[in-house]
């Protein structure tokens, strides 16, 4: 079966050549997850701090054994930091 990956910032730098906008379509098989996914692009487990398949959140303890289907969509984001406390005045 096959599944989109999407990747963010700067975990785009594992998707292999032809990805486009951080985009890939990336063959599974039925017993798919999203750590197994992360693990085939070398995608380090500690940079992945959102997951989502089709929108939907998956809890770091789920992406083990959350099975994948047929055209799902799997959007993974790094940690983010910054942004500022400061009031402009």
């Amino acid at each position: 079966m096959k599944i989109q990956v999407k990747l963010y910032a700067s975990l785009s730098d594992y998707l292999p050549s032809g990805a486009v906008n951080n985009e890939i379509t990336v063959k599974v098989s039925e017993t798919a997850t999203p750590a197994q996914v992360m693990l085939s692009l070398g995608v380090p487990e500690a940079m992945c701090h959102m997951v989502l398949i089709n929108g939907v959140y998956v809890q770091p303890e789920a992406r083990a054994h959350t099975t994948l289907e047929d055209r799902d969509h799997l959007a993974i984001w790094p940690p983010v930091a910054g942004g500022s406390t400061q009031e402009l005045a």
